[in-house]
Formats: C-alpha cells, sequence, structure tokens
C-alpha cells in the first residue's frame, strides 16, 4: 500500500514539474496566436460595418481560441491535469 502511495506522490510531482516546460510552449502559442485573434476582431469589426454581416470562419476561429485558453488557464491553475494543445487534441467546443 506504501508503495503504491509512493508512486502517487512521485507522479503527481513530476506532473508539476512538467507545467513549467507545457506552459512555456502553450503559452507561445496562445499569446502569438492571440494576435492573430484580434486580427480577426478587425476584420470582423469593418466587414461588419460596411455590409452588417460577420464572418463565421473568423468567429469560429475566435472561439477556438478562446476554449484553448480556457484549457490551458485550468491546466496552469492546477484545476485539471488535462493537457492542454499541443499536447493534447485541439478542443473547439466545452
Amino acid at each position: 500500500m506504501v508503495k503504491k502511495e509512493e508512486k502517487e506522490l512521485k507522479k503527481n510531482k513530476n506532473e508539476a514539474w512538467m507545467r513549467i516546460p507545457i506552459g512555456i510552449v502553450s503559452g507561445t502559442i496562445i499569446y502569438v496566436w492571440a494576435y492573430l485573434i484580434a486580427l480577426f476582431f478587425l476584420i470582423n469589426f469593418i466587414y461588419r460595418i460596411f455590409t452588417g454581416k460577420i464572418l463565421k470562419e473568423l468567429v469560429e476561429m475566435s472561439n477556438v481560441w478562446i476554449m484553448q485558453n480556457y484549457v490551458f488557464l485550468r491546466y496552469m491553475t492546477f484545476n485539471t491535469d488535462e493537457r492542454p494543445f499541443p499536447f493534447s487534441e485541439l478542443k473547439k467546443e466545452k
């Protein structure tokens, strides 16, 4: 029983240390992606002013970024052990 608890404790410690490189890689991707989302906002804003419509593809891509940001923040704040993109599948909806 004690060995099982020791293995679980070691696994938890290793997972905590993995948050550093995962945070750097995923955080960089999400940060750069945020500039693209800002560009999408500007494009949709201008498009909406002139046509009265929105570009649904840009809205969907923005929604994917929001979901990835959510998964990343949950992982980095120890709310879950589900790793963010690119270490797991790209989530599009909750």
